[in-house]
């Protein structure tokens, strides 16, 4: 079962894409992932028939989209990690072609679709940032494709950075039913890096962090893994979270999430074992670490 939901780096590759998630992977519907490093010489096309949103995780890119036989070239700024603060990204429509270059890492978050939304740019400085938890539950959430932010058809896509030590994804919580107003059927997507601490002289491959599931009745699940750069976790149903920054090493995570109910909405149901937690950081502070906004802040 953690097989089926859990992959390792390079364990989805495809040509030109070091992973990828789409409707040919078993038991996966809505949503996809791509994950590509690539040169000043290469180039890849964005799949077709679905709505795309590009994600620069390090460096900067070029996205080349068409419509209509008229071709727009959008330069996305990009960053020096995910742990840089936000990045500019790319929606783009599912009625558009596009071919991505650039040097870097990059993720394109994707969902099938026939609702033709505008392809928008988004800059950095209009990327809400949200501090979520307190305490050693603090983290920083980058909301560039919620349903507040982003006029999109299917897709809810946002970025998480949880520093060393602190847990996000928790309580456990689920959106595996259709409940009008309480929750939302909704498959996910983890994509992780993690990175020393700013400052450490530790190796960048030796950092990790911990990502667990389990089973709702929705469907049986169980992922309880050592978390490292571009790894995945795939999430059709159950309690997902915690998502735990080991000491000395900062964690992120990008969640694409997308389902088959009429309204795209993110509504959660908590275990109600743990739901209890939330009322604990009444009064509590949030990490003076946060926000990360530069290299100064986060990590390398």
């Amino acid at each position: 079962m953690n097989q089926r939901w859990f992959h390792r780096r390079g364990d989805l590759a495809r040509p030109g894409w070091q992973s990828v998630v789409d409707a040919q992977t078993p038991g996966w519907a809505h949503t996809g992932i791509r994950i590509a490093e690539l040169t000043a010489t290469d180039a890849l096309d964005l799949p077709a028939g679905v709505e795309s949103i590009v994600v620069p995780l390090a460096g900067a890119f070029t996205v080349a989209h068409t419509r209509d036989g008229h071709t727009t070239e959008t330069r996305l700024a990009g960053r020096a990690s995910v742990f840089a603060g936000p990045t500019d990204v790319l929606y783009v429509s599912v009625a558009e072609t596009a071919r991505l270059s650039g040097v870097g890492r990059v993720a394109i978050a994707t969902s099938p679709t026939d609702v033709d939304k505008p392809t928008v740019h988004i800059p950095a400085a209009s990327i809400p940032v949200e501090l979520r938890g307190a305490g050693r539950s603090s983290r920083q959430v980058h909301n560039f494709g919620t349903p507040d932010a982003l006029d999109a058809a299917r897709l809810i896509v946002c970025e998480v950075i949880t520093p060393a030590e602190n847990w996000s994804s928790y309580p456990p919580h689920k959106h595996d039913e259709h409940l009008p107003g309480h929750e939302s059927r909704l498959e996910e997507i983890y994509y992780f890096e993690t990175a020393p601490v700013g400052g450490s002289d530790a190796a960048a491959d030796g950092a990790f962090g911990m990502f667990s599931t389990y089973s709702s009745p929705a469907g049986e699940i169980d992922i309880n893994a050592m978390v490292r750069t571009g790894d995945i976790a795939l999430v059709p149903y159950g309690y997902h979270g915690p998502a735990v920054a080991a000491p000395g090493y900062d964690l992120y995570y990008l969640n694409v999430m997308a389902g088959p109910d009429p309204e795209r909405a993110w509504l959660i149901s908590d275990d109600p074992a743990h739901a209890w937690v939330r009322d604990t950081w009444t009064g509590q502070s949030f990490d003076d670490r946060l926000p990360y906004t530069d290299d100064e802040k986060g990590s390398s």
